[in-house]
């Protein structure tokens, strides 16, 4: 049986970009895609005041989260990790805990490793999950599909970028729809 459907709510949800890395992305299918996704996500969630986290998972390996991510969000809060998923880690749940928000948009890489396992970890602890597929990569397209599906037989609930952000703002009249709509225009 289905879960009732949910809509994603700003006043809720956090935005939660995973491990998009300087020397990891350039070896990601479509990477420059899930890039610039994760931007219009990012300025997005700013202009309605929903959180955004990023994490790093070995940050001295994989380098520091990408630049134009950490500028389309100055000031977020950036969790380091060794443990694929984020919620192995004390300081993401900590932080969302403190943030009293039970919706979690999800992006990042690899989807079938850290995406994916902190995505179960939060769905574990009773999390509401998006996933934003055309947002998230892997190396292989095949790993990526197969994560995508484990994702939402296990409960989340996959979207696009697009559909997240629309969401997000219910209707036309809202103050940021002009630039939202140009974000989505420009990835």
């Amino acid at each position: 049986m289905n879960p009732p459907a949910r809509r994603i709510e700003p006043q809720s949800s956090v935005l939660l970009i995973v491990d998009v890395q300087a020397r990891l992305a350039p070896h990601v299918l479509g990477a420059q895609g899930v890039e610039q996704r994760c931007i219009a996500m990012a300025k997005a969630a700013r202009a309605l005041d929903v959180p955004v986290f990023l994490t790093e998972h070995c940050a001295e390996a994989l380098g520091a989260t990408l630049p134009s991510i950490v500028e389309a969000v100055p000031g977020s809060h950036v969790i380091r990790k060794r443990h694929f998923s984020a919620m192995d880690e004390a300081e993401l749940p900590e932080t969302l805990g403190k943030s009293a928000r039970r919706q979690v948009l999800i992006a990042g890489m690899e989807a079938h490793v850290c995406v994916m396992q902190t995505t179960l970890g939060l769905l574990a602890a009773g999390y509401e999950c998006w996933l934003a597929a055309d947002a998230v990569g892997s190396r292989r397209a095949e790993d990526r599909q197969i994560a995508i599906e484990r994702m939402r037989e296990s409960g989340a609930t996959v979207v696009s970028a697009e559909m997240a952000l629309f969401e997000w703002l219910r209707h036309a009249d809202h103050a940021a729809f002009r630039s939202v709509l140009k974000l989505v225009k420009d990835y």
